[in-house]
């Protein structure tokens, strides 16, 4: 399944477009602690590609961070639209660019070219990753940084995978139906743990600025869905000419509610 098979995703763009319209101040610093945990040396002056910008608020992040410059691609057109008014509103004295592009079809010049590569959980939802993360490392110069984050491996892959499917084809409806049910569930789960659910859904903005809700439409319809383990990650883009720099790593459970993502921070060896 290729990337560009457009019909066989889930409308990603849909979501981020809507839950754009959240995005205030809080998000917007807790994306910028999102990048910096990332990037605790900083990325001041540095070239930056945000793969699958989705809303555009880590494009923004990067920008009030300093980059140099930022180059915003999705495939879904709903998704740069929302980037780009988002980056205008602000950002608009600052370097950037939005455009629908696949990462299978980034154009040459972009190979090479960038300080920092940053792709957060997106790679996965390509339908063929491992060429995603190949092409993806391309676009980073010599002595560049390589971001990714993925989707953790569980015992329950094949359920979710399944699920997916099923969920991103099926009607508004049925998706608002499933969606009350996993959310009622998973905060039913959280009372179980003695956490409050009411406080959880509160402050789930201190989750890199997301909100809970859309984050539950998009992974119960973030099809295609593909998993790795960590180790797996760091072997294979060790293999592609790469030093691990850091990692937050997840352990490999049963999934029961789902999956986090692995996130790694790469550095391309500079070859002399």
């Amino acid at each position: 399944m290729s990337l560009v098979e457009r019909s066989s995703h889930f409308e990603f763009g849909e979501n981020w477009k809507d839950y754009s319209k959240s995005i205030d101040k809080e998000r917007i610093n807790q994306a910028i602690a999102g990048i910096q945990k990332l990037f605790p040396d900083g990325i001041d002056g540095q070239t930056f590609v945000d793969i699958g910008s989705g809303s555009g608020l880590h494009s923004l992040a990067a920008l009030m961070l300093g980059a140099k410059s930022v180059t915003s691609i999705d495939i879904d057109e709903n998704s740069v639209e929302a980037t780009s008014k988002l980056l205008t509103a602000h950002a608009a004295d600052k370097r950037w660019t939005a455009e629908v592009v696949s990462i299978f079809d980034a154009p040459n010049d972009m190979k090479g070219k960038f300080d920092i590569v940053y792709s957060w959980g997106v790679l996965h939802h390509t339908g063929d990753m491992w060429p995603a993360i190949e092409k993806a490392s391309e676009l980073v110069k010599s002595g560049g940084l390589f971001c990714i984050a993925i989707y953790a491996a569980t015992r329950s892959e094949r359920f979710w995978t399944s699920e997916k499917a099923f969920y991103a084809r099926a009607p508004k409806s049925i998706q608002w139906i499933v969606r009350q049910v996993y959310m009622a569930a998973y905060l039913s789960a959280k009372l179980l743990v003695l956490q409050n659910p009411i406080s959880y859904v509160r402050n789930y903005k201190s989750n890199r600025g997301m909100n809970f809700s859309h984050d539950a439409h998009d992974w119960l319809g973030g099809y295609p869905y593909e998993a790795a383990r960590a180790e797996e990650l760091h072997g294979r883009i060790s293999a592609l000419g790469f030093s691990e720099v850091r990692s937050f790593r997840l352990p490999y459970t049963m999934g029961v509610f789902g999956a986090g993502c692995h996130e790694f921070v790469f550095r391309k060896v500079a070859f002399s």
